[in-house]
């Protein structure tokens, strides 16, 4: 599923295509995991304000309220000056006079939700849960450490639930610790200042670098203009099981953590 870097690379491929344009037409296909939240003609003729990022969420700031986008399991977004007709997993349309932005998504778990304001019920509920945006100056070895401090699960557990850091998918969790030198079983709670330290710094750096890649593309991730990532090339660990650690040669292992595979090399990553 898109993480936190396809989700950033998908905002810088539209942003600045988009930000100023005003609401043309809305086309709804098929329905997404929620409701829109208002008529689609409420949207026409809104501007376009810009484009942020959430966690996994963009925001698209409007003269008139918020949309609230997600990706699901499986959606893509595009953006472009025409789009062909839309096909049957094609469900959301945003025309503007500036270009079409289209979400394209198999499997339905993407959502594109209208409110007032990030302060709205909905917008508080969607986003407020939501952990360090680990990409910002907030993102500090002292907050990291106080969020891990209160979580007993497995290190890998928690960094994929969201609650302490947002954006630390499957595979690039296996590829920060191994970064930090963590055993993905490690308990969250035990880790000491140096090696959350090394957390911290291997997630900004992991993380960073796969956006600098145009994101991970196994299956159809594209951004909105359609380019795939290329971050799948470089892994350290993750798919490598059996294959030598690229640092002491030892064979990758892995291993299952709520029904996800977690790669990790048993000599350089300390439990």
């Amino acid at each position: 599923m898109p993480e936190l870097p396809e989700v950033e690379v998908t905002r810088q491929s539209f942003a600045a295509h988009i930000a100023g344009a005003h609401i043309t037409a809305v086309r709804l296909g098929k329905p997404l995991r929620w409701p829109l939240g208002c008529a689609p003609e409420q949207l026409l003729g809104q501007q376009v304000l810009g484009v942020r990022r959430r966690g996994k969420y963009l925001l698209l700031d409007l003269s008139g309220g918020l949309l609230l986008l997600h990706l699901g399991m499986s959606g893509r977004l595009r953006f472009a000056p025409a789009l062909p007709p839309p096909g049957g997993h094609d469900h959301f349309d945003l025309d503007t006079d500036q270009g079409l932005l289209r979400l394209h998504d198999p499997r339905r778990f993407g959502a594109v939700v209208f409110t007032a304001s990030e302060q709205s019920p909905v917008a508080r509920k969607l986003l407020g849960g939501l952990g360090l945006e680990p990409l910002n100056a907030d993102f500090t070895m002292a907050a990291l450490q106080a969020g891990l401090a209160r979580h007993r699960a497995p290190i890998k557990q928690v960094l994929l639930a969201g609650k302490v850091v947002v954006g630390v998918g499957n595979i690039y969790a296996s590829e920060v610790l191994f970064l930090a030198g963590i055993r993905p079983t490690t308990a969250a709670a035990v880790l000491g200042p140096v090696r959350v330290r090394r957390l911290q710094q291997a997630i900004g750096a992991v993380l960073t670098r796969a956006v600098e890649r145009g994101g991970t593309t196994l299956r159809d991730f594209a951004s909105a203009d359609g380019n795939a990532g290329h971050f799948q090339t470089e892994t350290k660990v993750y798919g490598r099981a059996g294959q030598p650690c690229v640092q002491c040669g030892a064979p990758i292992q892995n291993l299952v953590q709520g029904q996800r595979s977690s790669f990790y090399c048993p000599r350089c990553q300390r439990p």
